[in-house]
């Protein structure tokens, strides 16, 4: 699943490439891509793209006060053309689930792979009317998220810290793969209850929250969009390498696996050396 660094990077890419363009074609390939139903798709033909930001996980191009708005989900992605092609979209028939044509003959589409539906478009005047956007938490990158923030956020939650920091009403853009680096970095077991953590712990992991993330954003910035996915895994220290050498201390990287989804971690650098029991069989440790 893209998350704030990847998407903060297809948004600078799309302030580069599409904003001072109009759009010319609106192109759905799948009925149930758009979640909104007015303004339609139509209103957007002859509209300026006027900037392009970031929600969350949102990307919101402003075209002329109208604003199309797109979730990648788990697994869509943005995948751009200096030329789109002239054959229109046949609904149902390919991966693509939205295609947005620009003045210059240049465009992007929506892309979702497997069976599981999840990408979500919204065209609307304003951002806010879009309910994951409205219910957001702050932005961990925003000059006002200070350790002072984020020290009041766990203080109110007896919630496991990765689940804590994945909850995108509490904090917004992160997800799988960087809560683990994150909490690899801030040396913190996946499990640690919020709100029992020291002060020590707190200070370790609002640094590695910011340093991770800046990294990440700045390793992606620049990248076209059609690298980011595979710039995103070779960056990883412990997500999705179950089973390699944790780059700090020379331990494995181990797994706890969940019903649709897995974290990773180390035992030595994260949980004084003890490996984490499954959850769906065995208490976790704290």
């Amino acid at each position: 699943m893209p998350e704030l660094p990847e998407v903060q990077a297809l948004v600078d890419f799309l302030a580069e490439h599409a904003v001072g363009e109009a759009i010319t074609g609106v192109e759905l390939g799948s009925i149930t891509v758009l979640k909104t139903y007015a303004p339609p798709p139509e209103s957007l033909i002859g509209a300026p793209v006027e900037s392009a930001s970031r929600h969350g996980k949102f990307i919101d191009l402003d075209c002329g006060g109208t604003h199309l708005i797109w979730h990648l989900a788990r697994a869509g992605w943005l995948r751009w053309y200096d030329e789109v092609p002239a054959t229109r979209l046949r609904p149902g028939k390919s991966p693509i689930a939205l295609r947005v044509r620009l003045s210059d003959g240049s465009g992007f589409d929506l892309t979702e792979a497997g069976t599981k539906k999840r990408l979500a478009a919204y065209i609307t005047h304003s951002p806010t009317d879009v309910p994951g956007i409205a219910g957001l938490g702050p932005d961990p990158l925003a000059p006002a998220f200070t350790e002072d923030v984020l020290r009041g956020i766990l203080a109110a939650r007896s919630a496991q810290i990765k689940g804590v920091l994945r909850d995108q009403s509490i904090i917004a853009g992160i997800g799988n793969a960087y809560s683990d680096e994150i909490l690899h970095v801030a040396r913190l077991s996946p499990f640690a209850i919020a709100a029992r953590l020291s002060s020590d712990e707190v200070q370790r992991l609002y640094a590695a929250l910011r340093g991770t993330l800046s990294a990440a954003v700045q390793a992606a910035t620049g990248k076209p969009a059609a690298e980011l996915k595979d710039a995103k895994r070779t960056g990883m220290r412990v997500h999705g390498r179950t089973g390699q050498t944790c780059p700090e201390c020379g331990d494995v990287v181990r797994e706890v696996s969940f019903a649709d989804s897995s974290l990773q971690y180390c035992a030595t650098c994260q949980t004084g050396g003890k490996p984490l029991a499954d959850r769906r069989t065995s208490k976790f440790l704290k």
